[in-house]
């Protein structure tokens, strides 16, 4: 049976609601679509944005650390002088810290290499500003300085050896400035030194002693006080709870 002119009609209208609606539907998805796309640019502009500030702070480049005018960069890398340059002579000088100002004197004719380092690092500013790290109050009796990063893994640049003029008896009298060094390698010498405020018996190891180059003057009463504070936490061997930190060098 065919059907009747209006039941036509009725499919008629039907139909074109159903093509509306398809339409309506195709351009929801066509903005959902471009939502979408615009959402994603967005998100990967801000993902490259934060790769490159990332980049840049691993690389070195965050202006926001820059190394304050007159002290020394960890980074910066200096060249051991010539032995020579101690002119094998006495050298005085005076180290100021935030714990007092520690009054010195460097003998260059027993340990000329060790006292030209020291001479001119001091000279370029290497020590201003850095923090002395590390204070034992077990055992030995030493406060030691000279490492620009506060860790006590930061050096200049260079490392030198032999040791030189180290005590036959393994006896630091207080008032002793002697390098530091790594484990028992007698060239590991570098920029970190360490000043005796008691008397301490130091074993030799197989590199044998600690070079010692010079001896405090006046000031010892200040680190004697920066050990009677302790260590940190109680401890015997740590951060020291009184903060030394070098403001300066001069040497003459």
């Amino acid at each position: 049976m065919s059907p009747s002119k209006r039941e036509r009609e009725y499919a008629r209208r039907r139909y074109e609601r159903y093509q509306q609606h398809q339409a309506a539907a195709r351009a929801r998805r066509q903005r959902q679509r471009q939502a979408a796309g615009a959402a994603l640019a967005v998100l990967v502009v801000l993902v490259a944005a934060t790769l490159v500030v990332l980049t840049l702070q691993r690389n070195g480049d965050d202006t926001t650390g820059t190394t304050p005018s007159g002290t020394a960069s960890p980074s910066q890398t200096y060249t051991l002088p010539d032995p020579s340059t101690a002119e094998s002579r006495t050298w005085t000088g005076t180290i100021t810290t935030t714990a007092g100002d520690i009054g010195i004197e460097l003998d260059g004719a027993a340990a000329p290499q060790a006292v030209a380092s020291f001479v001119s690092l001091a000279r370029q500013g290497y020590f201003d500003g850095t923090a002395c790290h590390r204070l034992v109050t077990g055992g030995i009796k030493v406060l030691q300085c000279g490492d620009p990063t506060g860790t006590g893994q930061g050096g200049p640049g260079y490392s030198f050896g032999p040791i030189e003029n180290a005590p036959a008896d393994d006896v630091y009298p207080a008032g002793t400035i002697a390098m530091a060094r790594v484990g028992n390698d007698a060239s590991s010498m570098g920029s970190q030194f360490f000043l005796v405020y008691e008397d301490s018996t130091i074993p030799s190891d197989q590199a044998g002693g600690y070079t010692v180059f010079g001896q405090i003057t006046s000031g010892l009463d200040a680190l004697q006080a920066v050990a009677d504070a302790g260590v940190q936490g109680g401890a015997t061997d740590g951060l020291p709870v009184t903060d030394v930190t070098i403001q300066g060098v001069e040497t003459q």
